[in-house]
């Protein structure tokens, strides 16, 4: 009868190790994409025989990492309907909402160069990708994003200056709690400064109040 019980740290103890080292890997990876298992496992503060016996190899790790972030990423992607809100509201609620998982999505981008290739990753981003290009191509032709650029390139325009954002933040040469971002790819996308700050503001509002009573 005191198997199972005897059991049971060993199993906490063996998900907590996982959990620990997929979060130390995210943040190596996103650093380094060339860190080693090895490295990744003094990170964490295991063994290297207790990171291989959950992940065998460094593509067993890439596709719990892949898996991860896409659960984050599609779990992010706002539910409105396209035409519940306005385009440049709609478009700064999915950058405000994708924030939080905004390392993720780097992380992801990061790893189709050379891990897991960029057919899957855009697989995976997808649903993303579909929704901002769906509020793009509203926006545009609303009058209220400048047309130039398909809905489609200008959403792989945004994705790239997003990216280079976070990519700022996670080094440290400023920091944002994702409504500079947000600002930045309206502005990026056509609406003028102004109107972008004052969307953003009333937006990020919303979404903190959601958060608040969703918790």
């Amino acid at each position: 009868m005191s198997k199972p019980v005897a059991r049971e740290p060993l199993r906490r103890n063996s998900r907590s190790n996982r959990a620990r080292i997929l979060e130390v890997a995210r943040r190596e990876l996103g650093r380094n994409p060339d860190v080693t298992l090895e490295e990744i496992a003094q990170a964490a503060g295991v063994v290297r025989r207790t990171l291989f016996g959950h992940f065998p190899g460094r593509a067993a790790l890439l596709d719990a990492l892949s898996d991860e972030a896409s659960a984050a990423v599609r779990g992010n992607v706002p539910e409105r309907s396209d035409s519940t809100d306005a385009p440049e509201r709609a478009l700064a609620r999915f950058v405000l909402s994708m924030w939080p998982v905004g390392d993720r999505y780097r992380l992801l981008l990061a790893l189709a160069r050379r891990d897991l290739g960029t057919e899957r990753v855009s697989e995976v981003l997808a649903p993303a990708r579909q929704a901002v290009t769906a509020v793009l191509e509203r926006g545009q032709r609303d009058g209220v994003f400048h047309d130039h650029l398909p809905p489609a390139v200008l959403s792989a325009g945004l994705e790239a200056l997003t990216v280079s954002l976070l990519e700022s933040v996670n080094t440290g040469a400023w920091e944002d709690d994702g409504t500079r971002i947000a600002m930045a790819t309206l502005i990026a996308a056509g609406v003028p400064e102004k109107r972008a700050s004052d969307v953003v503001g009333g937006v990020a509002s919303e979404v903190l109040a959601e958060s608040s009573a969703e918790a």
